[in-house]
């Protein structure tokens, strides 16, 4: 399993149990080594004191504060840990709030929270829980030199955990808005037909990183003395009628039921129907009739 980034207690009224969180997801990225470009030999960056004009060993390096210009206090770990908050071994939760009302934009990191030995019951309590009261809790709780707002919620095996961005960290920029007078009830419903088009089950494991992927192919190839091939070049046309590429867009995605409807969204005439469905409506008709 993978190595824990908190261990401590969590506790909700009068029950406390203890957890460990550990990182739920990591990005994967490639990377490169800077070199000498003329013998291929790794560079090092070297810790130099400026007063001294020389290079200093990492064992005579010291965390320090600029509280003033030039001026600095000395802190040490043992500093640090002085001043720690109760948050550091104890994550409380504070309050529950309604799943709905919490904006994904404040959502930061994401960890697995689990149970240590003795906390397995009312671990799965508090699972339960929060899955049959559509609730998320609200906790507080202290790592990485910093306190942070937690948010716990069921996921599909157990609770899952987010750091949580403070009200300051997210930025109001005030262009974020949209007019939504501008949309026609045609283009509307033309729209909402060509999602249905596109509907899907949520199954993250069918996506990969393509520029990762051409990166390590790019790699690869001049390893082995290939000739590189650049990607093809995105084309992409300004949509001038948005009515005509909407039609365009569905003809190439859209489902049956979208091609029932399509003509009657877009030009307010009959429904045009399936074939299997068009001989029942004409029995309704005649019936009337």
């Amino acid at each position: 399993m993978a190595s824990s980034v908190w261990k401590g207690h969590l506790t909700f009224g009068l029950v406390s149990f203890p957890i460990r969180l550990f990182s739920a997801a990591r990005s994967e990225t490639v990377s490169f080594n800077l070199l000498h470009k003329e013998d291929h030999s790794r560079i090092r960056q070297v810790t130099y004191c400026q007063a001294e004009d020389k290079p200093i060993p990492r064992t005579e390096l010291v965390k320090g504060y600029e509280y003033e210009k030039d001026h600095y206090v000395e802190i040490d770990d043992e500093d640090i840990k002085k001043v720690a908050p109760k948050t550091a071994k104890v994550m409380e939760i504070q309050e529950f709030v309604k799943a709905d009302d919490v904006d994904p934009v404040y959502l930061e990191s994401s960890y697995y929270v689990a149970p240590d030995e003795g906390g397995e019951k009312p671990y799965a309590l508090l699972f339960q829980a929060l899955r049959e009261s559509k609730f998320y809790a609200l906790a507080k709780v202290a790592m990485h030199n910093r306190e942070h707002i937690i948010i716990l919620r069921p996921g599909a095996k157990g609770i899952l955990s987010h750091t949580m961005y403070y009200q300051d960290e997210i930025r109001q920029v005030d262009e974020f808005r949209t007019d939504t007078s501008l949309v026609k009830e045609k283009e509307l419903a033309m729209a909402k037909m060509l999602i249905s088009s596109l509907e899907a089950e949520f199954e993250p494991q069918k996506y990969h990183d393509s520029y990762r992927d051409n990166l390590q192919k790019m790699i690869e190839d001049k390893i082995e003395g290939r000739t590189v091939v650049a990607t093809p070049a995105a084309h992409t046309a300004p949509v001038i009628d948005i009515m005509e590429a909407l039609k365009k867009s569905l003809a190439e995605k859209r489902k049956p039921a979208a091609v029932a409807t399509a003509s009657a969204a877009a030009g307010g005439g009959e429904e045009e129907l399936p074939l299997e469905e068009a001989p029942k409506k004409r029995a309704r008709k005649s019936k009337v009739g």
